[in-house]
């Protein structure tokens, strides 16, 4: 620094002050230089293999004429930059003179100082030209490794012509043209060459054999299974509660029935507990994916929980959460798509690809959103794995809807349909069809002292309305006036500021109440009346468990996918006779009543006839079929009418319903299974199928089968009276107990059942 007077110190200073920000902006020109060559060059480097670190450089891919390209534009820039730097020095370091020489002053001696700086920036250029070449110089080495790698290897990374891989060399076909597709493939190491594709078709997928020079020993060893530990019962539903979540109503109103209903889960896990003694039961890993509470399926529910939409599902899952935990599994909860993924395993990607990792769970409770969810993400490891999903299906799939081939054939395909798993997979709130299973849901139980309270509480001329949205209300006011001569009328229909003007004025709006306080207006109510929807909900038989009778509506035409748009593309040709069949069918009288609302005379005779029953407390509550019994012989009945079960036939161990309640029944033409068993007070069960799908059975009912052939039809077993031709199903999972035609007598699989427990024949326990 020059010290020659005060002046000239300030103008040294000035001159370090102005050059400051000129460094740090040489220093931001170097880093720029590093990180503009490492993202050049980075579009070079293939795709990680997981387990590979960051900075790993794979040489199969490097070297190639773009690489070269880049680092000549890389130098072009440098020059550029040290030519500009350097002018701009120049221009500074002149202005800077030109002050001085005004003032009258001149410091020789500030020149050095910004030669010294502009050598510093020539020597970062020429270090970043110097990596530049040395990077060209490790390509060329690379390029010239690769093809002698890949030369050795020609041979050995052919598609193969092995019968027992026939696809393989498509599959290799379609991997040259869209591997880039998905980032899931160089997820798994696919990086281009025939080598990757064959090691991925062969070791991630299955298409194409191992190749001979890879190491099998990884590959094949299959991770150890878990030791197996025994499910204990639960009575503590706290960590239940943390699982399930929050932020969403849809939750809270689940978490809310669940807290309620603690101190009755753990009364029915002592029960259980004693029952079962010392049985050893496993310890199952459940993942539990409620599909239509994810924001990718729109979530439609949980914005109308607080303004009176459906609560049915979120019934249901509620009590499937909580009997998964009571029974001692271990449970995953998801309600988005990013945890789904999370736990499947599902690789970085679009969802071609199969899992990064086996499936650790084993079983998977969803719904149809999660089904398809899970079948866009999980690639190949959903056919592998499908046989471990149970769908919560509110309306029931049959058979006809759910094979693809079938249902495309013979116009069964819906939008919700054609997944070819087993009809039993298919998990229903009611048992509307026995092709699926029944899951059922929980009604309150009620001890003896609730029981008196409650009918010593009844009002005997009070009703509540089954509806609590104002639409539903909409066209009733002509059975309502009816309604009101007889009863005080109460409803839980939603509003924000203002009464609904759809609901009448006599009737007396508590607007949406809260599951404790609706629970109590229902135990002082006489009637549960139905307006003909929702269908099928847990509402009517929490109504009855609380002492009311349920009004409902007879449907006439039947509600059905051909004439009503709710049912319109649900996989289901059942017709819906009434709000609600599972409580007229197997409740009934004196508890269910339906009529024809149009029939003024009709509905009010239903209602006087209802004010002079007593009151009474009853909690049907259904229990879970069971699974497919193998085939077993039958015989004739003494009246020649049906087939039974031989009284001097084996049980199989462990079938269940027990074989001895078979009744098969030759229908008559143009009735479903499910029908042609009502008509002679029993139920259609599915399991019993195998046992009558043979000549045998056609034989020992005296039917005259001039041939038999056996196809894929889901009415067969079936005899077609012109031409006395008789039909065997062919495929396993067509086996219906719905569907009909007037072609057909179908031969069907019937057994009795308890009232009130439909699951349950009377000699089941």
């Amino acid at each position: 620094m020059i010290t020659v007077n005060p002046d000239g110190k300030i103008m040294v200073r000035r001159c370090l002050v102005t050059l400051r920000p000129f460094r740090l902006f040489v220093l931001g020109i170097g880093f720029f230089s590093l990180c503009f060559l490492m993202t050049s060059l980075g579009s070079q480097f293939s795709a990680r293999r997981p387990g590979d670190s960051p900075f790993t450089i794979r040489t199969e891919v490097l070297g190639g004429p773009e690489s070269r390209g880049v680092l000549r534009k890389m130098s072009d820039l440098l020059e550029l930059m040290v030519k500009r730097m350097d002018t701009l020095a120049r221009l500074e370091n002149g202005s800077e003179l030109h002050r001085a020489a005004g003032d009258g002053h001149f410091a020789v001696d500030r020149f050095p100082p910004g030669a010294g700086l502009m050598e510093r920036i020539q020597a970062i250029a020429q270090n970043v030209s110097d990596i530049a070449v040395k990077v060209d110089q490790i390509l060329r080495h690379s390029l010239l490794l690769h093809s002698k790698v890949s030369e050795g290897r020609r041979d050995q990374c052919e598609a193969p012509s092995d019968p027992k891989f026939p696809d393989c060399s498509g599959k290799v076909e379609w991997m040259r043209a869209r591997w880039t597709s998905d980032p899931c493939y160089a997820f798994f190491g696919v990086d281009g060459t025939e080598c990757s594709f064959l090691t991925y078709l062969s070791e991630v997928e299955w298409f194409c054999p191992p190749l001979p020079w890879r190491n099998q020993t990884a590959a094949q060893m299959a991770p150890k299974p878990l030791p197996k530990v025994q499910a204990v019962f639960r009575s503590n539903l706290s960590h239940l509660l943390e699982l399930m979540g929050s932020g969403k109503e849809s939750l809270i109103f689940m978490k809310k029935r669940t807290k309620r209903l603690t101190a009755q889960w753990a009364l029915a896990a002592q029960r259980l507990a004693r029952k079962l003694g010392s049985v050893w039961r496993d310890q199952k890993q459940i993942l539990v994916h409620i599909g239509f509470l994810t924001e990718e399926s729109g979530d439609v529910f949980s914005p109308r929980v607080l303004k009176g939409g459906p609560l049915g599902e979120m019934v249901q899952w509620a009590d499937i959460l909580a009997t998964l935990y009571v029974l001692g599994h271990g449970l995953r909860i998801t309600v988005s798509l990013k945890e789904l993924q999370s736990n499947l395993g599902v690789p970085p990607g679009r969802g071609n690809c199969p899992l990064a990792m086996p499936l650790p769970f084993d079983l998977i409770y969803t719904d149809y959103h999660g089904l398809q969810q899970m079948k866009q993400h999980m690639g190949l490891s959903f056919k592998q794995y499908r046989c471990r999903i149970r769908v919560i299906d509110t309306f029931g799939t049959e058979p006809a809807y759910n094979h693809e081939e079938y249902a495309t054939l013979h116009g069964y395909r819906t939008n919700w349909g054609y997944w070819n798993l087993h009809p039993r997979q298919f998990m229903t709130m009611f048992p509307h069809t026995p092709d699926n299973s029944f899951m059922g849901f929980v009604s309150e139980e009620l001890n003896e002292t609730e029981k008196q309270l409650i009918k010593g509480g009844k009002a005997s001329n009070m009703a509540v309305v089954y509806g609590k949205e104002a639409s539903i209300w909409k066209g009733k006011e002509k059975f309502l006036g009816i309604l009101n001569k007889y009863m005080e009328i109460h409803g839980t229909v939603y509003y924000e500021s203002q009464r609904p003007p759809e609901v009448p004025a006599f009737v007396k709006n508590h607007g949406l109440l809260p599951q404790p306080e609706f629970q109590q207006l229902l135990r002082k109510a006489k009637l549960f009346i139905g307006f003909g929807f929702p269908y099928e909900g847990p509402a009517p038989l929490e109504a009855i468990a609380n002492g009311c009778v349920f009004l409902q509506s007879r449907f006439s035409p039947p509600h059905s996918s051909l004439n009503h748009e709710f049912f319109r593309g649900k996989p289901t040709s059942r017709e819906v006779f009434s709000q609600h069949p599972y409580a007229e069918n197997f409740i009934g009288k004196p508890h269910v009543w339906t009529v024809d609302y149009n029939n003024s005379e009709e509905f009010e005779a239903a209602i006087k006839a209802i004010m002079r029953t007593q009151d009474f407390c009853a909690a049907p509550g259904p229990a879970p079929l069971g699974a497919r019994a193998p085939p077993s012989p039958f015989v004739l009945a003494p009246n020649a009418t049906h087939l039974e079960w031989a009284q001097n036939a084996s049980l199989a161990p462990g079938a269940w319903p027990p074989a001895h309640s078979l009744r098969a029944w030759l229908a008559t033409a143009g009735r479903a299974c499910t029908d042609a068993c009502l008509d002679h007070g029993l139920i259609c069960e599915p399991s019993f199928f195998p046992f009558l799908n043979s000549q045998d059975a056609f034989q020992k009912l005296q039917v005259p089968c001039d041939s038999t052939e056996s196809e894929m039809n889901h009415l067969y077993p079936a005899f077609a009276q012109p031409g006395r031709e008789c039909f065997l199903q062919k495929e396993p999972l067509l086996f219906s107990c719905a569907g009909a035609s007037a072609k057909y007598h179908r031969l069907c699989p019937c057994r009795d059942f308890r009232k009130g427990q439909v699951a349950l024949c009377r000699d089941c326990l």
